[in-house]
């Protein structure tokens, strides 16, 4: 089976040594000898068997279910619950002047959904407003703060976009992680939608965000959540309580988005998700796994 690490100082606390000693190490001893077709009883035994290390626990959580899954011939999106069917993917431009933004736009002429970097200074909201114009209505415009703002900063954003008519999908983690308050905050007072991505790693950070009305949806990746089996139980636990969902990604090679996308088809067919990163590799250490067409992400034959 294929699983993926997408290692991070900054998001995970990962790299790929402290992966490969996690994995050879406490996971390999928790798994072995367990039943492939037992993922209860793996799933259980890799999130007790090491602390925190997500994209490590991911890697092999992912492995397994492919394993599974090719044991019965089917699909990995199959095998979960879904079909094997190809999902949207929005395209991330990073953060710049108006005019940069502009020009990575039309770069990717087949995405119609892109989702925008903010929070870099003073031509956040302007960018933003000048995609709208140069691009019409056709086109989704999401925005992604990464934590960058205060709770007022963004009320503020958000509102002055609003009262230009952007019409925006989305303002995904708009404050810091660990501010559940802030980000409860922002969406009291504003009506775009306000998705959670840092500050939702696993169900116990879900139930806060559900329970303090922070979220109108999150964004799941596999390698904050430590892979799908924990991902299944947040997608399910979301729609409970009324929550959209986006899958998300890192910065993983065709290996971790085949692994997304199977969730994506399965859980969440409706809408772009945020699988991007296979296009910004410019030599895919593998071959196989998924296929882009313009911002269609299909299963490889």
């Amino acid at each position: 089976g294929w699983g993926e690490a997408a290692t991070s100082w900054r998001v995970t606390g990962e790299s790929p040594r402290s992966v490969a000693a996690a994995v050879l190490g406490p996971i390999a001893d928790a798994v072995t000898g367990l039943a492939v077709d037992d993922p209860g009883a793996w799933g259980r035994a890799i999130e007790t068997s090491v602390v925190g290390n997500a994209a490590a626990r991911s890697a092999v959580d992912c492995a397994l279910w492919d394993l599974a899954a090719r044991a019965t011939d089917l699909p990995l999106a199959e095998f979960i619950g879904g079909r094997a069917a190809p999902v949207r993917t929005d395209m991330t431009l990073s953060v710049g002047t108006p005019r940069d933004l502009l020009e990575r736009a039309r770069e990717h002429p087949g995405f119609g959904t892109l989702k925008v970097k903010v929070g870099g200074g003073e031509h956040d909201v302007e960018g933003v407003e000048s995609l709208r114009r140069e691009l019409g209505p056709a086109i989704v415009l999401r925005v992604d703060a990464n934590q960058a703002w205060t709770a007022g900063q963004a009320v503020e954003a958000i509102r002055r976009w609003e009262d230009s008519g952007v019409g925006l999908d989305f303002v995904e983690q708009p404050v810091p992680a660990a501010d559940v308050e802030g980000l409860a905050a922002v969406r009291a007072a504003v009506t775009t939608p306000v998705l959670a991505d840092e500050s939702v790693w696993n169900r116990r950070d879900l139930r806060q965000v559900i329970r303090d009305g922070a979220a109108d949806a999150i964004n799941v990746k596999l390698a904050k959540s430590g892979g799908i089996t924990e991902a299944r139980r947040m997608i399910a636990l979301a729609a409970e309580a009324g929550l959209g969902v986006m899958v998300g990604c890192m910065m993983e090679s065709h290996v971790g988005i085949a692994a997304s996308a199977a969730l994506a088809a399965t859980f969440t067919p409706i809408g772009a998700q945020d699988l991007d990163a296979g296009l910004w590799l410019t030599r895919s250490p593998v071959s196989g796994g998924v296929e882009y067409h313009g911002d269609l992400v299909r299963p490889s034959p």
